[in-house]
């Protein structure tokens, strides 16, 4: 396949959703990446930075039905997957889908849901189905969830898990803009106007054609070595009690095929690793001791930079 065609589709997208979240057309890129690799995502930064209204315009861009739920700790798992009610005209029970029957769900602070909530969504996002009375309804594809949780408030949340948070297939946080680029935001059209004037860029047919696409990168015995040894090497940090999993060697497998596709290589390089590894890698990372947030980053590039990068690519 000709990756132009990848290229394009992810610049169509980063181009749209960079009218409303400015200056952040690499945090864009790693959810396209995502996107491509039918993966979820979480967005970990303080209020303010532009979390959801990413999600939502990236929701618009490519289209589908577009759920938002707002996480709370009464919230309970039928809320999101459904129920089955009694319907008198029919004399029989139907199932009324919740909003995890959508292709993009927006679960927002996520981490103020109660454990047996945030363990709903587990077969969701793994299995891409839900059960409900002992019957499993299919999720339409494409199907994503996109969270956000703020790192500093511990007051009325309940943190996620490791089972739960290896299931995301990335973690990332905005940051703050420039002072230029915060200047002309704050003095320009509101974002909520800018995002319900959005138009969709993608359709179901080019979606599924760029994630054949990036199933095509041509990924070398020397880079898929450099993933594996960086992968190793967090098994064997004295800062680290477990180690990445095959499903984070998996995902990063994966997510450096989608780069370097949206990049219109047919072929990876270390360079795609080096990008991806934080994202990919560091929340599946589980400290000894007590360590405080973004810990966990600091000790993955350490050890990105422990690891020797390969000379011969293809």
């Amino acid at each position: 396949m000709d990756m132009i065609f990848v290229k394009e589709f992810g610049e169509k997208i980063i181009d749209n959703c960079s009218k409303v979240i400015v200056g952040k057309e690499n945090e864009i890129f790693n959810v396209v990446v995502a996107f491509l690799c039918s993966g979820h995502v979480l967005l970990e930064d303080v209020p303010g930075t532009g979390k959801t209204m990413l999600l939502r315009a990236f929701a618009k861009t490519v289209g589908g039905d577009f759920k938002r739920v707002q996480f709370t700790p009464d919230v309970l798992p039928s809320d999101l997957t459904g129920i089955n009610f009694f319907n008198p005209k029919l004399s029989e029970f139907e199932f009324r889908p919740g909003p995890l029957f959508a292709n993009m769900v927006l679960a927002d602070e996520i981490n103020r849901a109660t454990p047996r909530t945030q363990s709903s969504l587990l077969e969701a996002m793994a299995e891409r189905q839900v059960t409900v009375d002992g019957i499993t309804h299919i999720m339409d594809d494409p199907f994503m969830i996109m969270a956000t949780q703020n790192p500093l408030e511990t007051h009325g949340t309940f943190p996620l898990p490791e089972a739960q948070t290896d299931r995301f297939f990335m973690r990332m946080s905005l940051g703050y803009m420039t002072r230029d680029e915060e200047l002309a935001v704050i003095s320009g059209e509101d974002t909520l106007d800018i995002v319900a004037e959005l138009e969709q860029r993608t359709g179901s047919k080019e979606i599924s054609a760029a994630k054949e696409g990036c199933k095509q990168v041509e990924v070398s015995s020397a880079v898929r070595g450099y993933i594996m040894d960086i992968i190793e090497a967090t098994r064997g940090h004295n800062r680290v009690r477990t180690g990445v999993s095959t499903r984070g060697a998996i995902a990063l497998f994966r997510a450096v095929q989608a780069a370097a596709g949206l990049q219109g290589r047919s072929f990876a390089v270390p360079e795609d690793v080096q990008r991806l590894a934080a994202c990919v890698l560091s929340h599946r990372l589980s400290l000894s001791g007590l360590s405080g947030s973004g810990e966990d980053s600091a000790v993955l590039k350490e050890i990105i930079e422990s690891v020797q990068v390969p000379l011969e690519t293809r």
